[in-house]
């Protein structure tokens, strides 16, 4: 039996963009998901269950949209110096004397 996950079931489609695309795919998502839901929220919120809130929503989507990702692009680098900052590297393991 294989000690690997069987991955012949996979959902996700099959992209392979170039591993230096990392730095603009995750901005990207990251902006998408936390700008839908933030919008949402705030819709429902302020104008509560109506039969156009699927359209206010996606026009707030859209317009926070168009702020939050630019702004990610900005200020991802100074969080991932923050972060570098308050967080640290493991130390490496020490090597094991060995038994003779």
């Amino acid at each position: 039996m294989s000690s690997h996950p069987d991955t012949s079931r996979n959902t996700m489609p099959a992209v392979s963009l170039p591993r230096w695309s990392h730095r603009f795919v995750m901005p990207v998502l990251l902006s998408v998901l936390m700008t839908a839901v933030v919008s949402a929220i705030s819709t429902l919120k302020a104008v509560g269950v109506r039969p156009d809130i699927v359209s206010l929503w996606l026009q707030a989507w859209f317009w926070s949209w168009i702020v939050a990702f630019p702004t990610l692009l900005l200020v991802l680098p100074l969080v991932r110096r923050w972060s570098a900052f308050l967080t640290e590297e493991p130390a490496a393991p020490a090597a094991s004397p060995k038994r003779g």
